[in-house]
């Protein structure tokens, strides 16, 4: 990262903590010295700390000195402190506004009676404990979700009632995972957990939307012995996302980058995988037949590499075709618009921000700002489209109320 925007980033960090610090000081005013010592040693001891390892690993440490997981922790014990102090800054900027009009107002208003009523709290001072407590609120649930959100697989079970649906293949389950991010993970253990219940489902067939790396093909190196249990009768199917490419990642040459993309195919190799690059597959039962589509990465804001004419060449006569594709704007963008004949569609992509809240048949997420499909089931006419929700995470190591996903589809005869 740039040094001046590493000094302008710890310049506004400063500000931020400073700031708040200010409420801090009037909320404490009335305890005694020694426990207001205490309480402004903590709170400056964190961010100098996780300030200090972050420029440290910028300016003094070669890149490659700490591992993944060591410098995602840095970068995690800094940015939820001051995520969670953005809210807080918010609340505090509209009690100085309210202080500011106040004492405008003050020029222009008649004195009050010296027996007025004086309230039990000020205006002023509920802010500024409201401000605290949903900035300590924010901090805890981020950090809940580090502990406890990363890895509480769920299993989510779909019905998908397609109309032409041939005899043999209905009752046939489907499991999808995507967006594995294998780069992020930090508990191995509990990513086989995962994997292990997928299996349990026992699905016939099992489909892989993309995203298995975050960045360099070396990163799902130590969990091939993991993800290559994840086998179906039917087979696996899986196709490439966004991060697979390597484009977030400065390459020494562009060999380097061609070749990290041949060792990321390789990977799924050794999984077990079908990788399906703009192709089809045909999954034959009993003389009943339907069709497998997958194309590379195709989506609006990101690469763009997916040929979905290559995929579909010499599919049209089967009565069911099923598309694996990463990113979910893909489907308005050419699968409704061209191609009517595709039954359902299958992508991740979204993450659903791994931030959101899910009551019932409640949901939302901030991404949903982004894309019109980011998570569950969506149908238009007789195609359909299923977000998954993805099995890691990337960037905040947790989850927050979107949890991580293991889909079970069932088909039907519509």
């Amino acid at each position: 990262m740039n040094r001046v925007v590493i000094i302008i980033a710890v310049g506004i960090f400063f500000l931020i903590d400073l700031y708040v610090f200010q409420a801090v000081k009037v909320l404490t005013r009335a305890s005694s010295p020694n426990t207001r010592r205490l309480v402004y040693v903590v709170y400056w001891v964190i961010p100098v700390v996780s300030l200090l390892m972050w420029i440290v690993t910028q300016f003094l440490l070669p890149p490659d000195a700490l591992g993944r997981v060591t410098r995602q922790f840095i970068w995690t014990s800094m940015l939820i402190p001051y995520f969670a102090k953005f809210f807080a800054v918010f609340i505090l900027l509209f009690d100085d506004m309210l202080r500011l009009g106040k004492w405008v107002a003050h020029f222009f208003q008649v004195p009050a009676p010296a027996d007025a009523p004086v309230e039990a709290i000020s205006r002023s001072e509920f802010l500024m404990k409201t401000a605290l407590a949903v900035g300590g609120t924010t901090m805890v649930g981020f950090a809940y979700g580090i502990v406890s959100g990363a890895h509480d697989y769920r299993i989510r079970r779909v019905k998908l009632p397609l109309k032409n649906l041939p005899q043999q293949f209905d009752g046939l389950t489907i499991a999808q995972i995507s967006d594995i991010h294998s780069g992020s993970f930090f508990n191995k253990t509990a990513v086989k957990g995962g994997v292990e219940m997928l299996m349990a489902q026992k699905p016939d067939v099992v489909f892989f939307t993309g995203d298995l790396v975050n960045n360099t093909a070396d990163e799902v190196k130590n969990y091939i012995d993991i993800f290559d249990k994840v086998r179906a009768p039917l087979g696996v199917f899986s196709t490439l996302g966004n991060h697979d490419y390597g484009d977030y990642y400065q390459w020494p040459s562009l060999e380097a980058k061609q070749k990290n993309l041949q060792n990321l195919m390789e990977a799924h190799r050794l999984l077990g995988w079908n990788l399906l690059n703009d192709t089809h597959r045909v999954l034959k039962v009993d003389g009943d037949q339907i069709g497998i589509l997958g194309i590379q990465n195709w989506g609006t804001g990101f690469i763009q590499k997916g040929d979905l004419a290559k995929a579909y060449a010499n599919t049209q006569d089967l009565p069911v075709k099923l598309l694996l594709s990463h990113d979910p704007t893909h489907w308005n963008e050419q699968v409704t618009a061209r191609y009517k004949d595709i039954d359902a569609a299958f992508a991740g992509h979204t993450h659903g921000m791994q931030l959101g809240v899910e009551l019932g048949n409640f949901k939302w997420s901030p991404v949903q700002y982004r894309y019109q499909q980011w998570a569950g089931l969506y149908q238009e006419g007789n195609q359909f489209l299923y977000v998954n929700r993805g099995y890691g995470y990337i960037g905040y190591p947790g989850r927050v109320g979107i949890l991580p996903e293991i889909t079970i589809f069932e088909l039907v005869k519509a």
